[in-house]
């Protein structure tokens, strides 16, 4: 059970002393003020139930409790017969409080899981049932009581049943889908937190090699003085013959440092558009599939731009789902114009099925079979991932089957934004 399906037992004991401040108003109201007839004292005994359960839980668990779903099972229960009680000794489905008994299948629907929901939900139809079947008379102005027909009564009790089913499958699916996107978007901001840390190492090695340099050279300034002034003919204490060697080997490792970072920033500030591709292809080739890049048209230079972590992510991503459902082969296409720049990611696997192409990046849509026929796992939420960081990088993303057999992804950007792209530490911010 995720954690955002655990409900604070203090919004549910909030809840509850609202029922019971309705509850009150309403008998008080009903018998003292309009002077109508019902059984006060047992509803108010079973007012101080909810009362009771209140102080209970308040006095035991902390406000900030969060109970597991069969603790919520029992409490919103709890929530379904009380008021079924109360509605039980004053007209049953007839009186218009009857609509309070969808309340707790509301409050399962949006935070429980579904066998909660549903089971919640079966108690409130079966408590529905029994009051339109078993009750007492309404209080009423007329000694009789309010008769209503028995296909009025029917009516109402399929009204309400009706509303019950349709209100928690409705609001479970929308708060499940609220969930998905919630986890999705999670995991959208580890992977760019991921790429943020890795593209800040480079700027940590410079940092590094740049504050050690000046300290280190005085280090091996001195060792060598300390060298010199020792007389000719006597012998150099191993100590300071070791220092000297050991600070040598240090200004070597900040020189193979600093080579580092400069030949890495560099490369941050002119990434091409096939380096890119390059970078992005290389750790998925050798894995029993073509991966072949061909650049389809190029209209004056190559686009170059500043390198962009959720750029690499995206493409990247779809570079791998291709791998992991082509049969034989995946194929990379360039291209360029004065206006754009384009790529498309090719493979010859089986495609989307029909009725996922309308739901593509939506996070954890249906799997689909690899090119070995099994399952593949996380695919929803990787395109989602892959299409969400694209988009941020202002390209458009279209995915669909291809005529004969396969997918491909058309990832489009204006030439303008592409060559403009914003350094990396902004980008994933």
């Amino acid at each position: 059970m995720r954690e955002s399906q655990r409900l604070r037992l203090a919004t549910l004991v909030r809840l509850r002393w609202l029922s019971v401040a309705g509850q009150t108003t309403a008998c008080v109201a009903v018998a003292w003020v309009l002077g109508w007839t019902f059984p006060v004292v047992p509803c108010l005994a079973l007012i101080g139930l909810s009362v009771g359960l209140n102080l209970f839980l308040a006095s035991r668990y902390p406000g900030s409790y969060r109970i597991s779903s069969t603790a919520a099972l029992t409490v919103l229960t709890f929530d379904i017969m009380q008021p079924a009680g109360l509605l039980m000794l004053t007209g049953g489905i007839q009186n218009p409080f009857i609509v309070f008994l969808i309340v707790p299948a509301v409050i399962a629907s949006a935070t429980q899981p579904p066998l909660t929901v549903a089971t919640i939900t079966g108690f409130a139809v079966a408590a529905t049932t029994v009051l339109a079947t078993a009750y007492m008379p309404l209080p009423w102005s007329q000694p009789e009581g309010l008769m209503l027909p028995s296909g009025y009564i029917g009516g109402l009790w399929f009204a309400v049943v009706a509303t019950l089913v349709f209100a928690a499958i409705y609001i479970y699916r929308v708060a499940a889908e609220a969930r998905a996107l919630a986890d999705a978007l999670a995991a959208t901001e580890l992977v760019l937190e991921r790429e943020q840390h890795l593209s800040a190492l480079d700027g940590l090695a410079a940092a590094a090699a740049h504050e050690l340099g000046t300290p280190l050279s005085t280090i091996a300034l001195v060792a060598k003085e300390m060298r010199r002034s020792v007389p000719k003919g006597c012998d150099v204490p191993d100590d300071v013959t070791l220092l000297v060697e050991q600070s040598e080997r240090c200004r070597l490792i900040l020189r193979r440092l600093t080579s580092l970072s400069s030949t890495s920033e560099t490369h941050l500030a002119n990434l091409s558009l096939l380096a890119l591709i390059d970078e992005v292809a290389e750790p998925h080739r050798n894995f029993g599939v073509d991966l072949d890049v061909e650049v389809i048209e190029s209209m004056g230079p190559e686009p170059v731009a500043r390198r962009n972590a959720a750029v690499i992510s995206g493409v990247g991503n779809i570079v791998e789902n291709a791998v992991d459902f082509a049969q034989s082969r995946v194929t990379i296409r360039v291209g360029w114009t004065q206006m754009s720049v384009w790529l498309e990611v090719l493979d010859d696997g089986p495609g989307f099925p029909p009725a996922m192409l309308d739901r593509i990046g939506d996070p954890y849509m249906s799997r689909r079979e690899t090119r070995d026929h099994r399952s593949a796992g996380g695919l929803g939420l990787g395109l989602f991932i892959a299409m969400t960081l694209l988009q941020r990088s202002g390209a458009t993303v279209k995915i669909e089957n291809r005529s004969q057999s396969g997918a491909v992804a058309t990832i489009t950007w204006p030439r303008a934004v592409y060559s403009a792209s914003v350094p990396a530490s902004r980008d994933i911010q």
